[in-house]
C-alpha cells in the first residue's frame, strides 16, 4: 500500500489524533452485533450439542422465543443507556449519510437473505423437513442481520459517505 493511502485512512480512523470515538448509531450498531453474536450462538450451539430444539416443534418455538426475546432486551436496554450518555445532537435524526449507510447494509444482507431463503425453499425440502428446516431459515435470517450491521459499522469506521 502507498503511504498516502495509509495516512488518510489513518486520518479517517482518528488515529493521529487517538481519537477512537463513535457516535450514537455506531455504538448501537455495535451493540447489535454483540447482542446478535452472543443469543444466537447460544441458540445454535445449544442445536449443535444436540438439545431437543433441533427435533421438535414445542422445544424450537421455545428455546428460539426465549433467545428472541433475551436479545430484545439486551439491545432495548442498550440503547437506553447509550441514549442517555450520549449528547443530544448525536442523537437528533438521522442525516442522509446515515440512511445511506442503513440502505446500504440493508441492500447487502437482502442478498445474503435471498440466497439463504433460496437455498431453504429449493433444495433443503428434498433433504430435510420440519424442524431442521425451519432452523435453516432462522440462521439465513441471523446471518442477514449480521451482515448488515457490520456493513454499517464498516461504512461508519471508514467513514462512506454514498
Amino acid at each position: 500500500m502507498s503511504p498516502a493511502i495509509l495516512e488518510s485512512a489513518r486520518r479517517r480512523a482518528g488515529a493521529e489524533t487517538g481519537d477512537f470515538s463513535m457516535n450514537f448509531r455506531e455504538k448501537t450498531a455495535w451493540l447489535n452485533v454483540i447482542a446478535m453474536v452472543a443469543a444466537y450462538t447460544v441458540y445454535f450451539g445449544l442445536l449443535l450439542s444436540g438439545h431437543p430444539a433441533g427435533r421438535e416443534v414445542f422445544p424450537m418455538l421455545w428455546l428460539f422465543g426465549s433467545i428472541a426475546i433475551a436479545h430484545a432486551v439486551t439491545v432495548i436496554i442498550g440503547t437506553v443507556i447509550l441514549s442517555a450518555q450520549a449528547p443530544k445532537s448525536e442523537r437528533a435524526r438521522a442525516d442522509e449519510r446515515d440512511r445511506a449507510i442503513r440502505r446500504r447494509g440493508a441492500t447487502m444482507a437482502y442478498y445474503v437473505l435471498l440466497v439463504g431463503m433460496m437455498v431453504v425453499g429449493v433444495y433443503m425440502p428434498f433433504v430435510e423437513r420440519g424442524v431442521p428446516l425451519a432452523n435453516m431459515g432462522l440462521l439465513a435470517i441471523v446471518i442477514a442481520e449480521l451482515v448488515n450491521s457490520v456493513i454499517v459499522l464498516v461504512s461508519y469506521r471508514r467513514g462512506w459517505h454514498g
